[in-house]
C-alpha cells in the first residue's frame, strides 16, 4: 500500500516514497515557492518572538564569545 500526501503548495497528490525526491512537494518548483514564502515572512510558526538580550554600549561581544 502506498501512502500519498497533498503537496503543501499546489495540493497535487504525491506518493510518499523514494520515487518522490521532493516530497512532500510534487516538484522542485513547489519546494522553491514554499521556501520563498518563508523567506518573505509570509509564513511563520505561531508563538512568542525570540527575546534578544540587550547589548551593553561599547561591548562588541554579541554572543558572549571572545
Amino acid at each position: 500500500m502506498s501512502i500519498t500526501v497533498s503537496c503543501p503548495t499546489c495540493q497535487t497528490e504525491v506518493e510518499w516514497s523514494e520515487n518522490s525526491p521532493n516530497r512532500p512537494f510534487c516538484s522542485e518548483r513547489c519546494k522553491l515557492i514554499d521556501l520563498g514564502e518563508w523567506a518573505n515572512e509570509e509564513k511563520s510558526i505561531p508563538g512568542e518572538p525570540a527575546v534578544i538580550p540587550e547589548q551593553e554600549p561599547g561591548n562588541d561581544d554579541h554572543y558572549g564569545q571572545s
